[in-house]
């Protein structure tokens, strides 16, 4: 079955084996990806074709990055780039985001804040029409209805009542990823007496460690190189309201400290100022990851996670829940049907929401929406999707695994490359 290509990706670096890494990972996902070997060799290829995200290396030869950055600015501003440096600093970071780059990531890259940064470039990407664009700001200026009557959605319907009433208490969410952490968010800041006030989102595995303080507090102009302007940053923005901190589990260790010193102090100050400021701003994080597991592995603050860990929240996988698999299917089914403008009414088959509920659901209630929008894609001239669609279009294109399966053990490239030349030389029958 020929791949359907969900992203056109360029990999910019004069490193063959980080080229051929990344390529190797990011391939076994719906992406079609691309090598150029300089800044040159990019603009070439971005002339001739279109890509969603280019991941572009800072120091090479011919045309370094930074002066790349600004030709792709010019000839593909639709592009979402990605600046990655093994010599990268704060002054760095500041100017490639300040000419427009999307993010900054430092070598050795970890697999999983590329994953990461590719589903966030991605969500601003050029893949829809600009009407879907359109269509689903509209959708998310209100908070969406959890879906779901069985149990474990009615427990989590009440922790979020109890967590709403609690108004300064602070609220940490956890579960698996996909399972709608930031709804259960946004469901106990709308449900408060701060309803009103701002909800300030930040993901904190995409915040680059040189970064945070002037992200979180913000800077005075002149404060470093890039600093041409006084900024605010998101305590001080979510002011009277909710700071959502999502994947908290991610942060880096200056990050955990950093944020520690704000929640023990209730006020910050801006990088460069030693004026303090008195923040009201309520704090709810989220995770994916087992904080326990992660202090006794000496990778989270203890101190942070009973700060952070007042009233808790377990929002359960779809596994935990398939009983709620067919009204969450329904609801998928109009929604994406009126996103796509699909006019011929569609129903799921008994046989087929059986299948459905057979499934492993590693990637719980995203996946099962990307399902559904896929089975509406291939299954447009059918009227009643079955089983046999689920089988043909679900299972069957489920036969390799996905990266994150496959090199979760991994932390950076270079170990996933020190495992592929392992592995490679145990098959030609040469001793490791």
């Amino acid at each position: 079955m020929k791949k359907n290509i969900a992203a056109h990706i360029l990999i910019v670096d004069d490193e063959a084996y980080i080229r051929r890494t990344l390529k190797s990972v990011l391939e076994n996902e719906p992406y079609e990806v691309d090598e150029a070997v300089d800044g040159v060799d990019c603009l070439a290829k971005i002339k001739l074709k279109k890509y969603d995200v280019i991941f572009l290396d800072i120091r090479m030869p011919r045309l370094d990055g930074m002066e790349a950055l600004e030709k792709v600015q010019e000839l593909s501003p639709e592009s979402s780039v990605v600046m990655i440096s093994g010599h990268g600093n704060i002054e760095t970071a500041v100017e490639s985001v300040r000419k427009g780059a999307f993010d900054f990531l430092q070598k050795p890259l970890d697999l999983n804040r590329v994953l990461i940064t590719i589903r966030n470039a991605m969500d601003r990407s050029n893949l829809i029409t600009e009407t879907k664009v359109l269509q689903r700001r509209v959708h998310q200026s209100k908070v969406q209805e959890i879906i779901g009557d069985s149990e474990a959605i009615a427990k989590v319907k009440r922790q979020i009542e109890m967590a709403a009433e609690a108004d300064g208490a602070r609220v940490l969410i956890m579960g698996p990823n996909g399972t709608g952490k930031e709804l259960v968010a946004r469901h106990v800041h709308e449900q408060s007496a701060r309803k009103n006030g701002p909800f300030v989102e930040v993901n904190c595995a995409a915040i680059p460690s040189e970064l945070i303080e002037s992200i979180l507090f913000g800077h005075i102009k002149g404060s470093f190189t890039g600093a041409i302007k006084d900024q605010t940053g998101k305590f001080e923005q979510a002011h009277g309201g909710t700071l959502f901190l999502d994947e908290i589990g991610d942060m880096s260790p200056k990050a955990q400290a950093t944020i520690l010193r704000a929640l023990q102090e209730n006020k910050i100050s801006r990088v460069g100022s030693d004026k303090d400021i008195k923040v009201d701003v309520r704090i709810i994080s989220a995770t994916n990851k087992n904080l326990r597991e992660e202090i006794n592995k000496g990778r989270f603050r203890e101190d942070l996670y009973n700060r952070l860990e007042v009233i808790d929240v377990y929002v359960p996988s779809l596994n935990e829940r398939k009983e709620d698999i067919p009204i969450l299917v329904e609801h998928f089914l109009k929604t994406i049907s009126a996103e796509y403008g699909f006019k011929t009414q569609k129903e799921f088959s008994i046989d087929a929401i059986i299948a459905l509920q057979n499934i492993n659901w590693t990637g719980n209630i995203r996946q099962l929406r990307n399902v559904v929008e896929r089975l509406l894609i291939y299954c447009r001239d059918e009227k009643v999707i079955t089983d046999e669609h689920i089988e043909k279009y679900v299972v069957a294109s489920r036969g390799h695994h996905r990266y994150e399966d496959l090199f979760s053990s991994y932390d950076t490239l270079e170990d996933l490359l020190r495992y592929v030349a392992s592995e490679y030389k145990k098959y030609k029958g040469v001793k490791a």
